[in-house]
Order: structure tokens, then C-alpha cells, then sequence
């Protein structure tokens, strides 16, 4: 897997769509969006960010809600949807040729 060294994945966040779109949270205004880490025990810890393969193109309210600093939906919900968000946001990558996947 490679990824081009031009700019970084957080600065191809810039201006995307939410690939996290939680139902009744999500703010569509790709001028909110960044990259949005998962945080997961034996990933991440204190003072140790997931790296950013691990992260998804998120709209500032549904990295809110996946962040806990708003809970409008469980947990289970949003962390599902960031997670689902991660898979799409490295599609995109791939797609868009950001991200190169061997054949």
C-alpha cells in the first residue's frame, strides 16, 4: 500500500463530504470536515493518536458525536458509523488515486 508523500491524508480531508454521516447529526458542510482518528484501546493511548489510515473524512457534528462531546446517538451507533466512515473515506482515497493499492 502507498500513499503519495504530496500532502498529507488530514490535509485531503479539506473541503470533503462526511463519509460518517450519522442520522440526525450529520451536517453535510464539507467546509467542516477533517480527518477524524479512531480511538481504540491497544491502537491508541495517552499521547498516541491512531495512525491516519485510521481516520475518516468527518463533518465537524458527527466528529462531535463520535468524539462523546455531544451524545445525541449511543455510543454503539456512533463509533459504528465512524467506523463504517473509515472504510468509506479510504475508498475514496484509493478511488480519487490518493492511496495506491497493489494488484
Amino acid at each position: 500500500m502507498r500513499i503519495k508523500a504530496m500532502t498529507t491524508l488530514r490535509e485531503h480531508a479539506r473541503g470533503r463530504d462526511c463519509q460518517v454521516r450519522i442520522i440526525g447529526v450529520c451536517n453535510f458542510d464539507p467546509s467542516t470536515t477533517v480527518l477524524a482518528h479512531v480511538r481504540m484501546a491497544g491502537l491508541t493511548g495517552m499521547g498516541l493518536k491512531a495512525n491516519d489510515l485510521a481516520a475518516s473524512w468527518c463533518c465537524s457534528a458527527c466528529h462531535d458525536e463520535t468524539d462523546r462531546r455531544t451524545q445525541r446517538v449511543g455510543r454503539d451507533i456512533a463509533l459504528m458509523a465512524l467506523y463504517e466512515g473509515v472504510l468509506r473515506t479510504q475508498a475514496q482515497l484509493v478511488k480519487h488515486g490518493i492511496l495506491k493499492v497493489p494488484a
